[in-house]
């Protein structure tokens, strides 16, 4: 992103928490009417500060699922090299049930993640898009059937094809190019919107709009119609529609964001701290979020519809609705056990155990991220760590069979795992999950 628009951004943040600060001594609430385009999106009190009475000890652990044994096990998994900090949240029955952080920020420091401490989200950042061209799309600003050409972005795609893949089809993934297309490309510094000029000599992996093939560089467009869409930045739309209304006043958009936080998590590859890199950032519908565990945890309740005011039902039907179905899911024996995968608006669901599971989960180079949950008990996980390692990728399928009583199936037994070496591991024990 252009530093001349993050420096606007910043310029809007410092003017809205002033005025948030006036509205405080008033009345101890702040009601905005956030603004996308000429339509008025919402007019919801904003808390100024995350709430401290968290479920972060044993004695304020209560629910079905058994939270001292999962604390045991994250505990377990902390302890091996690969890894370097955790944060997990559990929903349980739509309300916050247990808060729980282990292991480092920095392994060069020993600084410890707390609640508070910021990672990133990579690919669930796109839960965020696909949440807010679903309620444009309800607003009227944007028709998710128009061709994306129409919108008159940077993306080209093989035989003008961009003049019949539509919006829709652009969030769900079904651009028809081969998977994760000029990723490595956009890793080696080059400019995102002349990558999706580019494109239109990539190869394609099936007829664009009939299959589902993942994407950063194209599904980054996004970023380009909503900000049209909403008549202002994209990540200004999204933080003044969802995350400021929601009071996840941790959660922004860009290198800035996290690395100008007082306490943030490194990247780590096994023991070493590994540099920051400004990649997919630069992608911002794809991969640009950043949050502490409390508030990705806050986004997973708004997401399960726990807040209408701000994520009413009918955006939520349009953005989960599954547009395409995907291939299965992790890899191993947890890929074995998920099946009838499909795609939405940004937006995954899979069945698994007999239950219907929703979210989405992600990897950039040091982070890893996934938010996982069962929509019929609005049950599920978050969780984000500061390595490359895969294995975490298993909690949320511990929770949810410990949610349904059901015999734990050694999902984060460390047994089956090499010794501990004192480095990182040669190979994940499950797939990484997709880059972004």
């Amino acid at each position: 992103m252009r530093s001349q628009s993050r420096k606007s951004r910043s310029g809007k943040r410092v003017f809205t928490y002033l005025i948030a600060i006036v509205a405080m001594g008033f009345a101890g609430w702040l009601g905005i009417h956030a603004l996308g385009g000429k339509h008025p999106l919402a007019s919801i009190p904003i808390p100024l500060a995350a709430p401290e009475n968290l479920p972060d000890t044993p004695a304020e652990w209560r629910g079905r699922i058994d939270y001292a044994a999962l604390d045991r096990q994250l505990v377990d998994l902390s302890h091996r090299p690969e890894m370097a900090g955790l944060a997990v949240a559990v929903i349980e029955d739509g309300e916050l049930r247990f808060v729980r952080t282990y292991g480092v920020a920095d392994k060069s420091t020993g600084a410890p993640v707390t609640p508070h401490t910021l990672f990133r989200w990579a690919s669930v950042s796109k839960t965020a898009a696909g949440a807010l061209a679903a309620a444009l799309a309800e607003d009227g600003a944007v028709d998710l059937d128009r061709p994306v050409s129409g919108w008159r972005t940077s993306l080209r795609l093989p035989g003008g094809a961009e003049e019949r893949v539509t919006v829709g089809d652009l969030l769900a993934q079904r651009t028809g190019l081969t998977k994760n297309a000029y990723d490595e490309k956009l890793e080696e510094g080059q400019s995102p919107e002349l990558l999706r000029a580019a494109l239109a000599l990539a190869p394609l992996q099936c007829e664009p709009g009939t299959c589902h093939t993942y994407q950063n560089v194209a599904f980054d467009t996004a970023s380009e119609i909503l900000a049209k869409a909403a008549d202002e930045p994209f990540a200004d739309a999204v933080e003044a529609r969802f995350f400021r209304p929601l009071g996840m006043v941790s959660a922004g958009y860009g290198k800035a964001w996290l690395t100008g936080a007082k306490d943030w998590a490194k990247p780590h590859r096994g023991a070493q701290v590994r540099p920051v890199k400004e990649a997919y950032w630069r992608v911002p519908a794809a991969a640009g979020v950043e949050s502490d565990i409390v508030d990705f945890a806050t986004w997973m309740q708004a997401m399960m519809g726990k807040r209408p005011d701000v994520l009413p039902g009918p955006v939520l039907q349009l953005a989960h609705r599954p547009r395409v179905g995907t291939g299965r899911l992790y890899g191993g024996a947890l890929r074995a056990a998920t099946s009838e995968a499909g795609y939405g608006l940004g937006w995954r669901s899979f069945s698994y155990g007999g239950s219907r599971l929703e979210g989405h989960s992600g990897a950039v180079e040091g982070y890893r991220a996934t938010m996982i949950f069962e929509p019929a008990t609005r049950t599920g996980v978050v969780a984000l760590w500061n390595s490359d390692w895969g294995f975490p990728f298993r909690i949320p399928f511990t929770v949810i069979d410990s949610y349904h009583k059901r015999a734990d199936a050694g999902w984060l037994d460390l047994g089956e795992l090499p010794p501990p070496t004192g480095g990182a591991a040669a190979a994940s024990p499950i797939a990484g999950g997709p880059k972004g």
